[in-house]
């Protein structure tokens, strides 16, 4: 080889490394896993966060040709699901439906976590923005939520809540709501919302403040009464039953919930995992069918999602400390 073919040789080295390196780039983006994903839910099944987990799961199953399953693990205010998760091993395969409780609101209700809500987890994608409905049964002769403040200070102590837990957004939604009416009401914990739907609706609880999903057929059906929502705005499904924060100044709840999964998941995993649930939740009818339940989809970037994550802790503690709200 003479002196100019060995030159022009090195010359176009560079090229063809880069173009390597490119295809190996766009080879890792494209992460595929080896073995079916696990999202855990760390709720009871048929509740809010396990409706849309089950969405989720099947239109992911379908983006990367692998099997989807959802693993319910309820307990300690989403804890225990949350724990799992953390202790998983960082591949992609194990995955957290997190919500405002496991990965905001329980570091500050918890003393003692055995994770750490922000260093423990790799944010992927957020789902959406869950409102929270006050409903009655409609035994209770309120038909408002000045009517009910009014009945439950005519009887301290007498109306009993159900929550998904100790710590959970349907407790906490209560008992921010019973701090600024300045009323005493009796909390009764469950595993999950799905149970406490059924006991509401059967007379054995008075109220709840639950994810829309879990009592909206019940509401159109005449089994239970609707009051008002939590978040600041109200819900065009139900555009006649006004905010919390219409009649009681200063009131919001504001749930959410996302994918996450442990801490260290490789970059090409993220990107992945990433940009599927945000084509999933950023689809018509993925919108449509979680507008259905009340909810607002978001679909955000990884990087967005671990953001709001960070911003929402310190809104949360403050929420804790103005309901009183305690665990241990």
């Amino acid at each position: 080889m003479d002196r100019r073919s060995f030159t022009k040789g090195l010359a176009a080295l560079p090229l063809m490394l880069g173009g390597s390196a490119g295809r190996s780039a766009q080879a890792q983006a494209r992460w595929v896993p080896d073995k079916p994903i696990r999202i855990v839910v760390p709720f009871a099944a048929g509740g809010s966060t396990d409706v849309t987990a089950r969405l989720v799961a099947g239109a992911l199953a379908e983006r990367l040709g692998q099997s989807v399953v959802v693993d319910n693990r309820a307990g300690a205010g989403g804890n225990i699901g949350a724990e799992t998760v953390a202790r998983a091993e960082p591949d992609g395969t194990t995955l957290l439906l997190a919500t405002s409780s496991t990965n905001a609101t329980n570091a500050a209700l918890y003393r003692r976590l055995a994770f750490n809500p922000l260093r423990d987890f790799t944010p992927i994608s957020q789902i959406a923005f869950v409102p929270n409905l006050l409903v009655v049964n409609p035994e209770l002769p309120v038909n408002s939520i000045a009517e009910l403040v009014a009945y439950a200070k005519a009887k301290p102590g007498q109306l009993n809540y159900g929550s998904g837990g100790a710590g959970s957004s349907l407790h906490l939604a209560a008992a921010v709501f019973a701090f600024r009416a300045g009323l005493s009401m009796v909390h009764v914990p469950y595993r999950g919302g799905a149970p406490v739907a059924a006991d509401l609706v059967s007379g054995k609880l008075q109220l709840s403040f639950s994810p829309m999903v879990e009592v909206l057929q019940q509401v159109r059906a005449g089994k239970l009464r609707a009051l008002g929502v939590t978040p600041l705005r109200r819900s065009a499904l139900l555009p006649d039953v006004p905010a919390i924060g219409e009649v009681i100044p200063g009131y919001e709840v504001a749930l959410w919930n996302g994918i996450m999964g442990p801490a260290g998941l490789p970059a090409p995993v993220v990107a992945r995992l990433g940009s599927e649930i945000a084509a999933i939740v950023g689809s018509p009818d993925m919108r449509a069918r979680l507008a259905e339940q009340g909810s607002d989809p978001v679909g955000s970037t990884p990087q967005d999602f671990a953001a709001f994550v960070a911003a929402e802790q310190p809104k949360w503690a403050e929420l804790v400390r103005i309901s009183g709200a305690t665990v241990d």
